[in-house]
């Protein structure tokens, strides 16, 4: 199967997923779950020769550093970007003591004055890999990194949480844990 076949299936998986599952019919469980035969029948509304193998092979192919879907026991979800009204639980944990977000040159002082907000989403996104903040803060202009003291705003009370092995979600972090690059 082609790349441009499989981006298409994650865009459609994104928009099913973490934007609009009651337009597809789909209910999302309080993780962001549902039945991977609900979404793959969703997902054929638009695609029809689309399998589960497909899937797969987005999860595991397209941006795998991103990790942005997951497949449990037979159930499937985004694990983070969501813009939907309900929020999607994620269990809190400690973070590394210093966690990257990668932003455009204009927002930069705003955040270290006023902090890291989720804007559109339901959180914050950061991550433990330099490159890969690189490439998010990238899509708006030039790039700038930010380095998050994470360990001083955990203590501190700020409440971090695991989306997938790249990046960790917080409702808010205040501009005094943010340092610019």
């Amino acid at each position: 199967m082609a790349n441009r076949r499989l981006i298409e299936i994650s865009k459609l998986l994104s928009l099913i997923l973490r934007h609009k599952p009651e337009q597809f019919g789909i209910l999302l469980d309080a993780e962001g779950y549902a039945p991977i035969v609900d979404v793959l029948a969703a997902v054929r509304t638009r695609l029809a020769d689309v399998s589960e193998s497909d899937l797969t092979l987005v999860i595991e192919t397209i941006e795998p550093d991103k990790r942005r879907f997951s497949m449990v026991d037979g159930d499937i979800r985004a694990n983070y970007g969501h813009s939907l009204s309900d929020r999607i639980a994620h269990e809190a944990q400690v973070p590394p003591s210093v966690l990257w977000h990668g932003t455009h040159e204009a927002a930069v002082q705003s955040i270290l004055t006023n902090g890291l907000h989720p804007m559109r989403r339901q959180y914050v996104h950061l991550t433990t890999n330099v490159e890969l903040a690189k490439r998010v803060g990238a899509r708006r202009g030039t790039v700038r990194l930010l380095e998050v003291d994470s360990a001083s705003a955990h203590a501190e009370g700020v409440v971090f949480y695991r989306a997938n092995d790249a990046f960790w979600l917080a409702d808010l972090v205040p501009g005094r844990f943010v340092r610019s690059e």
